[in-house]
Order: structure tokens, then C-alpha cells, then sequence
């Protein structure tokens, strides 16, 4: 008998044995509500997960003809996700036992350069040693293949968590922003800026610990001597680029990193990032140019003084925002948690306990934005390019270009064109099909003038 490619690889992998593989063909076969001669892959490998042979994931990768779950001591046993320079697998060291996360550059991507930028990311984080960072615990490479071993945090990233909760109270986000400040206040003593801040680089444990993840974009702030792969490069992640990032990547500061801590609580507290819709490169410009809109309008139950917190952290010109993480620290203690509340105020939501804000409102909603003007946008909640899309409910946002890959040049449109995009941007739906329905009108009109010239010239 022919085997598949599916029996084939469980076996050569070594997740499951020709008895195990047999047992579960003939438990298929026995089925007495599906009987089946000759089974299916997809029956197999079901059964084989329900005999606790093998994981979704492993089975899924065996359908496809993989064949290698192992990269040196360590063994592969699931798929956490993709990151900026590879895929990112839970694993388990072979001898220890210890779980861990090994973050692999894939061969299609190992140029000289993404190697070279890959390594300089293991001696990053090989060097930064904070309870809320991710540690790293090994390196090292398995034939063509090279990876990073870091400590596995079980939970979901603030994204996700978000995603499945809903935005976050005040006490809650501040809980989770605080914690990210200290590891990031950490790497700037270090005189290293993260570079791509952002939501899905937030790990949050079951118990609501905070771990900064992903440094494979940082870089040297104040080290004139050290080999920035990136300089002059506009790396990171369009929704919360710093404008500095864009204008003058290559002069960046810690404040470069506070103003993305601030629109990654923009979207805890919000449920959406500062300017949805769009192509990166408009992002870009908004993040330049453009105020957010307040707040306030996604969540009426912040407080003045906590968005004023928001505001000081996305001012545009990094001088006057706020300069350091224990600014940050210090502006948000107001609402950060008591140790003699934060369990009781921890609630389970997808598998993930937070602390959340349960005390009431401490302010209604705001007909004004008071002393925050300057720094929103007053705008109808349902106002054209504020309401759901593609970059606020989805996706995560995808970083500009990996290591290894240029990125676009920022060219801002000329005046004319900008105000006229910008213009049209702000004229409501219904204004929008009244203007067309004018234009089909006149088009129609025009078009009966001139067949009855027509009918008259023939005549």
C-alpha cells in the first residue's frame, strides 16, 4: 500500500509511530457512524488529535509534507505567529523540558544582510535583562537556518486582547502602559529605542504582567559609534510611527518611542488607532500633519486628565512631548491599580485576567475638549474615515519593510492636491451623493441638448 504524504511524514518526523499511525487508520475505518475503506488524510490526522498524538498545528504541517519539528535541542510544538523577521514557533529544549519561543529567519529571507540584521537582534536583546522585556535565552542556527530562543509569555498581545475584550478602562490600560514604560525606560538606559512601540508587541500574561516583545527593529540613540542596519530607513509600524520617524529617521530619541507607547493607549483605551484608513504612506502624512480625533468620541468615560496623559504623549514635535518613560510612569500613577484591589478587580476575558476599571465614570460625555483642544481633532464621532476599517478591526498593522527590504521614501503630496483630498476627505456621504446625483443630471441634460441639435441639423 501506497502511503500518503500525510502517513508518510508522521512517521519520518518522528511525532508518531507506524503503530500509532495503523491504530488510528483502523479506529477510521471502524467508525460505525462513518465507516471508510480506504480513509481520508483529513480523518487520520483528526483522529490522531483526538487520541492526543498529535496538536492542530503538527498535523496540519505533516498534510503539508513537513518532516522536521526539531531546530538543534529544541522542538518544535506549535505556531505562535509571524514576526517582523520570521516565523515564531513554541518550542520545548529536548533535555531541560523548559517552553519556550524561537523566533526563526526563514531561508527565502536569509540574505547576508537579514542574517546580519538578525544577529545584531540576538546581541540586542541578549544584552537587556528587565522583568518586562522578553528575555533571551539561547541562539544559534540548525544547518541554513538560524534562530533566536526567548522565554514564551503565555496570554494575548494588548492587539488581540483588545480585539476580544473590547477597549480597555483607564486603570486597566494604565496598568498595562506603565509596565511596558519600565521596559522600555530600561532599554533607553541602555541607550537603545525600540522603534516599532505598538500594541501587538505587548504581551499581557494571565495574570496581567506587561512584556515589550519584538526589539528586532531597535536601534543606538546616543552611541555615535555603533552600526545602525536601519539608519536612514523609516522602519516600523504606520500606525504608530512617530513623525520624527518619518522626517528624520535617523536622529531619534526615547521620545521617539514615548509618542508610539501613546497611540498604542490611544487604542487600548479606544479600541482604535489614531488614524484608520488609509495606505501607509497617508498614515504617515496624518501622523505628521493631521490631529487625532479626540478620544473622547470612541470613549466617552476617560477622564480630562487622562487624556490630557494621551495628548502629551503624541505631541508631533518631539521636544514638547513628554521625554521619558518615568514621565510616562509618573503621569499615569493616578490610575494605576492598588495592590490591595488589583485582584479583585482582575476579570477573566479570553483566558486573560486584567485589571479592570470598575469604579463609575468621572466624567460624562463632553459637548468640549476643554483644555485638550490643541491637541484633537473636534469631529462627529460618525464623521467619513473615522468609523470601522480595514487597519482598526483587523490585521494587525504590518510593519513598513523587514530588515532586509528598503523602505518607501516619505514624500508628502504637493499643497493643492493635499487640500483638495483633504477637502473632499471631510464632505459628508450624503453631500457626496447629492454631488452625484447633480453630475448624472447635468451629464443627462447636456446629452439631451445635444441630440436634439443633432435631430435639427439632420432636419
Amino acid at each position: 500500500m501506497v502511503k500518503s504524504v500525510f502517513q508518510h511524514s508522521a512517521v519520518a518526523s518522528g511525532l508518531v509511530t507506524q503503530q500509532e499511525l495503523d491504530e488510528a487508520i483502523e479506529l477510521v475505518r471502524a467508525d460505525p457512524e462513518r465507516p471508510e475503506a480506504a480513509p481520508s488524510d483529513e480523518r487520520i490526522a483528526a483522529r490522531l488529535v483526538e487520541l492526543g498524538r498529535l496538536n492542530r498545528w503538527q498535523a496540519q504541517e505533516l498534510r503539508k509534507g513537513r518532516t522536521k519539528f526539531t531546530l538543534g535541542p529544541y522542538h518544535c510544538i506549535d505556531s505562535i505567529g509571524r514576526g517582523g523577521m520570521g516565523e515564531v514557533y513554541k518550542a520545548e529544549h529536548s533535555i531541560m523540558g523548559r517552553v519556550v519561543a524561537v523566533k526563526v529567519l526563514p531561508r527565502s529571507k536569509s540574505s547576508p544582510e537579514a542574517i546580519a540584521s538578525f544577529a545584531r537582534e540576538i546581541r540586542t536583546q541578549a544584552q537587556l535583562d528587565h522583568q518586562n522585556l522578553v528575555r533571551a535565552y539561547d541562539a544559534g542556527h540548525d544547518g541554513n537556518v538560524h534562530f533566536l530562543v526567548t522565554e514564551y509569555v503565555p496570554g494575548l498581545d494588548l492587539r488581540k486582547l483588545v480585539r476580544r475584550q473590547g477597549r480597555l478602562g483607564m486603570s486597566a490600560a494604565a496598568a498595562i502602559i506603565v509596565q511596558a514604560a519600565h521596559g522600555l525606560g530600561y532599554a533607553h538606559s541602555r541607550g537603545l529605542i525600540h522603534r516599532d512601540v505598538k500594541p501587538g508587541n505587548l504581551l499581557v500574561t494571565p495574570d496581567g504582567h506587561t512584556k515589550v516583545s519584538d526589539l528586532g527593529l531597535a536601534g543606538y540613540f546616543d552611541e555615535s559609534d555603533q552600526v545602525d542596519v536601519h539608519g536612514s530607513k523609516v522602519v516600523g509600524t504606520a500606525d504608530y510611527l512617530a513623525p520624527e520617524q518619518i522626517t528624520e529617521p535617523n536622529r531619534l530619541s526615547p521620545a521617539s518611542d514615548i509618542y508610539s507607547l501613546g497611540c498604542t493607549l490611544y487604542y487600548a483605551v479606544t479600541g482604535k488607532v489614531p488614524f484608520p484608513g488609509g495606505t501607509s504612506r497617508e498614515k504617515a502624512h496624518r501622523h505628521c500633519q493631521v490631529l487625532p480625533l479626540d478620544p473622547r468620541r470612541k470613549n466617552p468615560e476617560l477622564s480630562d486628565e487622562f487624556v490630557d496623559v494621551i495628548a502629551d504623549m503624541m505631541v508631533k514635535s518631539p521636544d514638547e512631548r513628554l521625554q521619558t518613560a518615568s514621565e510616562v510612569i509618573e503621569r499615569l500613577a493616578p490610575w494605576m491599580p492598588g495592590p490591595e484591589t488589583a485582584v479583585s478587580r482582575q476579570v477573566q476575558v479570553a483566558g486573560i485576567g486584567v485589571p479592570v476599571d470598575r469604579s463609575p465614570p468621572r466624567r460624562p460625555i463632553l459637548p468640549v475638549l476643554g483644555d485638550t483642544e490643541p491637541n484633537f481633532l473636534v469631529q462627529p464621532a460618525d464623521e467619513p474615515g473615522q468609523g470601522e476599517s480595514p487597519s482598526q478591526l483587523s490585521v494587525g498593522t504590518q510593519p513598513m519593510a523587514s530588515a532586509s527590504q528598503d523602505t518607501f521614501p516619505f514624500v508628502l503630496h504637493d499643497r493643492t492636491t493635499r487640500d483638495w483630498h483633504e477637502t473632499i476627505g471631510n464632505v459628508s456621504p450624503l453631500v457626496k451623493v447629492l454631488i452625484l446625483i447633480g453630475m448624472i443630471a447635468a451629464i443627462g441634460t447636456l446629452a439631451a441638448v445635444v441630440f436634439s441639435l443633432v435631430l435639427a441639423a439632420i432636419a
